[in-house]
């Protein structure tokens, strides 16, 4: 019999790597998704099923026509900037939202659930390698809410059965290595694609947003993982739970931080083109520098970052920018 797997935020960026990945791996992943940021193009390995966390009755419909064996949620909103203006839709779309999926699971006895949460809720903890014991202090909705979802898991750990995989990553780069799903946002934020848009001509240039932080170069450090490895975490935390081990908590990480300059140039290297650059104020609510360790991953799930080194992850991004993405989708 198929083994389904609810994929909620599916047709996005890491939602549609973990799909490709969980398709290898054996199962069938359902795409959830309101494709509001996702990509109806994207959804190339199992079904989608069209629909908002907000509509309860939707997500008990999908999983009564699934009976998925677990959830993995990647669904939310995400951008720093938009959460220090405005943190109401970050509660009410990111925990509201997950309280619906979570208690349409359990009605449904799903009662298995990786979740992708954020080295966010670490707030700035500069010079600290973040792992699970860090104290969690975010300094914005977005990291409060990923936080509050993390805290509504082991509620409902305690009192339903429910067994979650928590993952906390930053910085997210590369594509796939095939190049079939990309990175692709509707508005794009990260800096990665941001810089290829530019070497590209498709923006004037990339914005620099402060100079003058406390790190070697002035500007943001940032951790940042390979999707492709990523994802594969995220299987070998399913996996975790099938096998019975109960609800755990994981880093993501490579445990070396880039700055958005050393970023820079190492993408001048990898494309051999100039990467056109403006300088702008500090924006609010980001952090001087996350940087994260993975020790218990490595231990217990076995994982090891394979293509994580900043120019694999550049190249990658770099051919999946090239093949013009879902441009048109």
């Amino acid at each position: 019999m198929d083994r389904h797997i609810l994929v909620t935020g599916g047709a996005g960026y890491i939602g549609a790597h973990a799909c490709k990945a969980l398709k290898a791996a054996g199962y069938v992943p359902v795409t959830f998704d309101n494709l509001a940021t996702g990509w109806r193009a994207a959804v190339k390995f199992g079904p989608l099923e069209e629909g908002d966390l907000s509509d309860r009755a939707r997500l008990d419909e999908v999983f009564a026509r699934w009976r998925p064996e677990a959830v993995m949620h990647f669904a939310a909103l995400s951008l720093v900037g938009d959460a220090m203006r405005d943190p109401g839709p970050y509660w009410r779309v990111n925990v509201l939202g997950a309280l619906n999926l979570v208690e349409a699971a359990l009605a449904a006895d799903c009662r298995r659930f990786v979740f992708s949460s954020t080295c966010a809720t670490y707030g700035d903890q500069d010079g600290v390698m973040l792992d699970e014991e860090t104290p969690q202090e975010p300094l914005n909705a977005y990291g409060k809410s990923k936080l509050a979802i993390e805290q509504m898991l082991g509620d409902f750990g305690a009192s339903q059965g429910l067994e979650a995989v928590i993952f906390r990553y930053f910085n997210v780069a590369g594509a796939d290595p095939e190049a079939e799903v990309g990175e692709c946002h509707r508005p794009e934020t990260h800096l990665i694609p941001l810089m290829l848009d530019a070497i590209e001509g498709r923006r004037a240039a990339l914005t620099v947003f402060g100079t003058d932080y406390p790190t070697r170069d002035g500007t943001c450090v940032r951790d940042y993982v390979h999707v492709a490895d990523l994802v594969d975490a995220h299987v070998a935390g399913l996996r975790w739970l099938e096998a019975g081990k109960g609800s755990r908590v994981y880093c993501l990480g490579t445990g070396r931080g880039f700055s958005v300059r050393e970023v820079i140039d190492q993408s001048r290297a990898v494309t051999n083109r100039e990467v056109p650059v403006t300088f702008g104020a500090r924006r609010a609510g980001d952090a001087v520098s996350l940087v994260c360790g993975s020790a218990r991953a490595a231990q217990e799930l076995g994982w090891r970052p394979a293509r994580s080194d900043l120019a694999t992850m550049i190249a990658d991004a770099w051919r999946w920018h090239r093949s013009g993405g879902y441009d048109g989708a």
